[in-house]
């Protein structure tokens, strides 16, 4: 009997259950990108083909800060350096030609990544890609709603939309902690070295320098 449509529902009611939340840290990226002059196109092009809050928050953010284009794309890069592990271990259930594996591959994102994870390197494909379809209508939908009611929404802090995206990061991080001492070691690492470059480095450059160390440091703990 094939379970791959049952599978399929199940990561859509599993994606359906965390797109609410997706869509508010959305709309606050559509907001910030309005606030930082990105026009209309450009947050909606970005949301579409990045499909990483972690990244666009992470370059954003840099842009905000003052920085320049460049640090703010090695940053966004750096901060989501996390799926080239994911993408390792997931890559066997990827099916067809280099195009299509690659395609796939896109839907691989956090918590969806942890929905289909089965255990000793086991991951559900079907359950996979069901569960980041409604996250990923759920995060294009959000930034539009952002953008484009910018208009309306005069005051985002009345509604609390400037805390959701350092809200999102602390939960990037709590989840990462939970990992092992090693991955806590790292980051009091990465702490270190961004309150060190804070005072003496170009904005975007202590993000850079954190995330350069963090992974130094896990890298070499995993040795």
């Amino acid at each position: 009997m094939d379970h791959r449509p049952d599978s399929f529902r199940a990561g859509l009611r599993a994606g359906a259950a965390i797109a609410p939340a997706v869509f508010v840290i959305a709309v606050s990226f559509g907001v910030l990108a309005r606030d930082l002059g990105w026009g209309g196109a450009a947050p909606i092009v970005a949301s579409v083909i990045v499909f990483s809050g972690s990244a666009q928050f992470a370059r954003a953010e840099v842009l905000e800060a003052g920085g320049t284009a460049l640090a703010a794309i090695v940053a966004a890069i750096l901060v989501n350096a996390r799926f080239a592990v994911m993408g390792v271990a997931v890559a066997s259930i990827f099916r067809g030609g280099p195009l299509r594996r690659a395609l796939e591959a896109q839907t691989t994102v956090d918590a969806s990544w942890a929905l289909a994870n089965q255990g000793e390197g086991r991951f559900d494909r079907e359950l996979l890609m069901g569960a980041t379809l409604p996250q990923y209508v759920a995060w294009v939908a959000g930034t539009v709603v952002g953008v484009f009611a910018g208009n309306v929404l005069t005051d985002p802090e009345a509604l609390g939309l400037d805390v959701v995206f350092p809200a999102f990061f602390l939960y990037l991080l709590l989840d990462e902690l939970r990992r092992g001492a090693d991955f806590v070691a790292a980051a009091l690492i990465a702490a270190g070295i961004a309150l060190a470059f804070i005072p003496v480095s170009p904005p975007g450059i202590p993000i850079i320098a954190a995330c350069g160390g963090a992974l130094l440091g896990l890298r070499r703990r995993s040795a």
